[in-house]
């Protein structure tokens, strides 16, 4: 037989290798154990890591109150001797964050001495229902305390001696001395914090409200 022969008689001819051989049943089965089993593990592991994701998604508010953080006497006295102008009151905010121990920051709150039937009729959103009322007393003790968070989108807003406004530095919103919205982008008026005083000593709740609606919907309490 000529070389041309062998030559044409190698055309075509395919190398096998021991994995391109036909399945066995047995490694049929030992493959779709290992890939069951991978993805058993891999849901596992999802699940474990979704369990504190979620959890840390959840408003710590949900659970329906946060607790009271107390001012200083000398912010209570100046609370009480207020007139026209709303006093600023500085405490001290305990807050969770995540798996981390119990921090704390300096806060602040705005609040006004104000008659209850002339506030009420100068606030009718914070006790329409539903999206406006809060579920507490916006007016204790014959004060009033305010969240400093603007609720268009969160910047702190300031009083303005001159003009008798709160006004918001970032987008230009305004609101009078019962917090009530005057003017730019804001969705509500300002939002009323819990008050109470117990045996002399006034404290305050901080709740977190979302914003950019105008519903006061609850995004979280004080831990």
């Amino acid at each position: 037989m000529s070389k041309h022969a062998d030559a044409s008689e190698g055309v075509g001819r395919t190398i096998l290798t021991a994995n391109d051989g036909p399945d066995t049943p047995e490694e049929i089965s030992r493959r779709t154990f290992m890939a069951t089993a991978t993805m058993t593990v891999s849901g596992i592991i999802g699940l474990v890591l979704a369990v504190p994701i979620v959890g840390s998604l959840i408003p710590s508010g949900s659970s329906g109150g946060g607790s009271w953080s107390p001012l200083t006497a000398d912010e209570l006295k100046s609370l009480q001797t207020a007139t026209a102008k709303p006093v600023k009151l500085s405490f001290t905010l305990k807050y969770t964050d995540g798996y981390l121990p119990t921090q704390q920051a300096d806060e602040y709150v705005w609040g006004i001495k104000v008659d209850q039937a002339k506030f009420e009729a100068a606030r009718p959103d914070i006790y329409a229902t539903p999206g406006g009322n809060v579920g507490y007393p916006a007016v204790n003790l014959g004060f009033v305390i305010f969240s400093p968070i603007c609720p268009h989108l969160g910047c702190r807003f300031d009083w303005n001696t001159g003009q008798n406004k709160f006004l918001c530095p970032c987008h230009g919103s305004q609101y009078n001395f019962d917090g009530a919205h005057l003017a730019g982008p804001a969705p509500r008026g300002l939002d009323p914090l819990p008050f109470r005083e117990q045996s002399g000593v006034a404290q305050v709740t901080w709740i977190e409200y979302k914003t950019t609606v105008p519903q006061r919907i609850i995004i979280s309490y004080q831990a």
